[in-house]
């Protein structure tokens, strides 16, 4: 399978210059040709078969760049869902310029949230989306109803917290890595707190067994020390999302740390020096990881039932599943 990306841009209306625009790269399943638009420019077509395909938007952590992820993009094209990955370097908080997954933290106050989406990333993209659509070498082939957001880290609690229809009515579901729904105290939220997030979409949340950046990360929500690495994960998945249907997962995976979900890991950003040593084999974790997403995808969330049971026979054959819950 052929898989091809190109590269556009999108500005975000309130946000104020230099840091207005995001930069997009869009994994496409394609097809080779020897057209001269090809052999001079290097675009290559789609592939002509199963169009319109389903679209993920992933959301990256903060400051992970986009070729981190470009493992994961490069699977889900090659199985026909188109992945947008992101830049977009911005003022998060006052005097912190990052690599952000697009959080609207004004949004994300006792008093605001609930109001309105905390990802301001979003609507700018989906713009983007409809224009790509409309013209050039992914001219009709999305499927624009058929949305589906994702993330790791800061970019996996963006996409807890706005995997919403009535904001989003093109979303499907969501799936995210190293990410849950505890509220920051320093954003006003008392001790402890787990914010609820929109029960109207399936989930699958992934943790691992080795995560210690969220361990070391557990002070942000009133902890006097480190906590359990998975701990805030597993309660995102048993008290914040109020869903009973069968179709929302909590999957903990065996040796995966914080930043197993990254491939290549840049350690000059981000904070992977907080994170513990992984166990076992990075490229058999990441193939579960991108087993259970696809298969979660096209089975759970567009109907596939061979996909639904490649889920299933998933999480109860692979030895690196060490915890599944599902309701």
């Amino acid at each position: 399978m052929t898989v091809r990306a190109f590269y556009d841009a999108a500005k975000v209306g309130e946000a104020l210059a230099p840091y207005d625009t995001i930069h997009l790269k869009i994994y496409y399943p394609a097809s080779l040709d020897d057209s001269m638009e090809q052999i001079n420019m290097g675009v290559v077509p789609a592939r002509a078969d199963s169009a319109p395909w389903p679209v993920a938007i992933f959301m990256p952590g903060t400051n992970v760049p986009v070729e981190s992820y470009a493992w994961l993009a490069k699977e889900l094209a090659g199985s026909g869902i188109v992945t947008v990955l992101y830049s977009w370097i911005k003022e998060d908080m006052p005097g912190f310029i990052c690599l952000s997954p697009g959080i609207e933290l004004k949004n994300l106050t006792p008093s605001t949230f609930g109001s309105a989406p905390t990802a301001s990333a979003l609507p700018a993209l989906y713009s983007a989306l409809e224009r790509i659509n409309s013209g050039g070498v992914l001219q009709n082939r999305l499927d624009l109803s058929a949305i589906i957001i994702g993330g790791h880290s800061a970019g996996g609690s963006a996409a807890l917290l706005n995997n919403n229809p009535a904001w989003f009515p093109w979303l499907k579901g969501c799936f995210t890595y190293a990410a849950h729904a505890a509220a920051s105290t320093q954003l006003g939220f008392a001790n402890d707190s787990m914010l609820n997030i929109c029960p109207d979409l399936p989930y699958l949340l992934m943790a691992g067994s080795r995560d210690g950046v969220i361990a070391a990360s557990s002070f942000r929500y009133g902890d006097d020390k480190a906590s359990v690495s998975t701990d805030r994960i597993e309660r995102t998945f048993s008290e914040s999302i109020d869903r009973e249907q069968g179709d929302t997962h909590f999957v903990k995976i065996r040796g995966a740390n914080h930043f197993s979900f990254t491939h290549p890991t840049d350690s000059t950003t981000g904070r992977q020096f907080l994170d513990w040593e992984h166990e076992g084999s990075d490229d058999d974790i990441r193939s579960c990881m991108a087993t259970l997403i696809i298969s979660f995808i096209k089975g759970q969330l567009l109907g596939d039932s061979a996909e639904m049971n490649t889920f299933s026979k998933t999480i109860d054959n692979n030895q690196l599943i060490a915890e599944h819950h599902c309701k």
